[in-house]
């Protein structure tokens, strides 16, 4: 088991920038993908980004790339996502997720642990 625990969201202009932190705790965090996904209002959850066990490989979205980069610290295990250039059309709940797998992993449906989620509110 793994418990996830997301932490840094807020209301912040556009332009603006956010880091995002995800806490683990339980089993060996650096044994696991790990993911960014965010889901809007009547959306369906969509990937952000996401990294290998080791934080060396790195996948991004399209609509964020240049913009977010996703980092992991596997001596805190702990996982972030900064995030500059806000938009309005980032706005949506964040959530960090843990792959049992130590490459990338884009399917959603691939995913075993899930955190709680932050939110994210960009105004324009």
């Amino acid at each position: 088991q793994v418990q996830l625990v997301e932490s840094g969201g807020g209301l912040v202009q556009a332009g603006a920038s956010l880091r995002l932190s995800c806490a683990a705790s339980g089993r060996t965090f650096s044994s696991y993908a790990m993911g960014w996904f965010r889901q809007a209002p009547g959306k369906e959850r969509e990937l952000v980004a996401a990294t290998s066990w080791s934080g060396a490989t790195t996948y991004y979205a399209g609509f964020v790339k240049g913009r977010f980069i996703i980092s992991r610290d596997n001596a805190k295990n702990t996982v972030y996502l900064q995030m500059n250039s806000l938009r309005p059309e980032d706005t949506a709940v964040y959530y960090c997720a843990a792959a049992d797998d130590r490459g990338i992993v884009t399917a959603l449906g691939r995913y075993n642990y899930w955190g709680q989620g932050t939110q994210v509110t960009v105004s324009s």
